[in-house]
């Protein structure tokens, strides 16, 4: 080796690169930090701090302004799970998911099996069926109060003109949930069936080409072809219609306003009530944290018992 020669470079030790890998990782932790501060901002304004400050009251009684005035640790939740009131609310909401969930999953898998044909004109049909989604809630409800009204809503003149007993739609409580139930159908077919059609247009058509060439009709096709490759995007709005079901509040408060008798007192209809009516913000926000785990419970059973029957390509 000469004098003009460098002397050569040895690699760093393990320690060295040890050391030199986690720089790298906090760098880039910190960098990642950086990149989601403003969503992370959010989430604590709107989520975060609204949860914990909703626990912490929860264990509290209030005073008409909301703001704590004696700890009294799970009272609240104890007065909550033994009242008849919010028993028959927690009831009518569980009752009221299970009338919503299925029959708008069925209707709007058969309006996106029917969309999803090649035929001319189809793309007005998609656009009617979508409609739903773009209409608000208070839209919606104010359009379904008028067509169930006693006199002059559409349903009883045409079961007057058939010669058809007439209902009370929102005035009887036998039907009164039935009702909502259905305003809240037609209010969720519009994201359900756009869903649904985009998950039957992501199928390999070469499946439906191999079936028909095995002999498989459209019904055996639909049942081992369709619905078994469909059964992730079916899992995933079924999860979403239930949470949106227990969540339910606007159509409640135009068309019924929880009545007839408390037929259609769903539970967040009870929690505005108590918080914002009676100003017991206490009780108000342990019946909201009840909620939270009735919507985390059904949803960890979903997952448990659906996952099982979800078929990933």
């Amino acid at each position: 080796m000469t004098a003009g020669d460098s002397a050569p470079v040895l690699p760093p030790m393990p320690a060295e690169r040890r050391a030199i890998r986690r720089r790298k990782e906090w760098r880039n932790l910190g960098s990642g930090i950086l990149y989601l501060a403003p969503a992370l901002a959010i989430f604590a304004m709107f989520l975060f701090y609204p949860a914990i400050k909703t626990g912490w009251l929860s264990m509290f009684r209030t005073n008409v302004r909301g703001i704590p005035t004696q700890f009294i640790g799970l009272t609240n939740y104890i007065s909550n799970l033994t009242s008849e009131g919010f028993q028959s609310s927690l009831w009518a909401t569980l009752l009221f998911t299970v009338m919503v969930v299925p029959a708008t999953m069925v209707v709007a898998l058969v309006l996106a099996l029917l969309a999803n044909e090649k035929i001319r004109g189809i793309g007005l049909f998609r656009t009617v069926y979508a409609m739903p989604l773009a209409i608000s809630s208070a839209a919606a409800a104010v359009v379904w109060r008028l067509i169930f009204h006693p006199s002059q809503g559409i349903l009883n003149t045409a079961l007057g003109a058939a010669g058809l007993p007439t209902f009370g739609w929102l005035t009887d409580p036998r039907i009164a949930l039935i009702s909502v139930a259905l305003t809240t159908i037609w209010m969720h077919i519009g994201f359900t069936f756009i869903v649904l059609l985009g998950g039957l247009q992501a199928l390999p058509t070469e499946l439906y080409e191999s079936a028909a060439i095995d002999g498989a009709g459209r019904r055996q096709q639909l049942r081992h072809v369709t619905l078994p490759l469909l059964s992730p995007v079916l899992f995933f709005v079924s999860v979403v219609l239930v949470i949106n079901s227990l969540q339910s509040f606007g159509q409640i408060d135009i068309l019924t306003g929880g009545g007839p008798a408390g037929a259609t007192n769903l539970i967040v209809y009870e929690i505005y009530q108590n918080a914002f009516v009676q100003n017991q913000i206490g009780y108000a926000s342990s019946q909201t944290i009840i909620l939270f785990l009735v919507v985390m419970a059904l949803t960890a059973v979903q997952y448990r018992v659906g996952s099982k029957k979800v078929h990933y390509q």
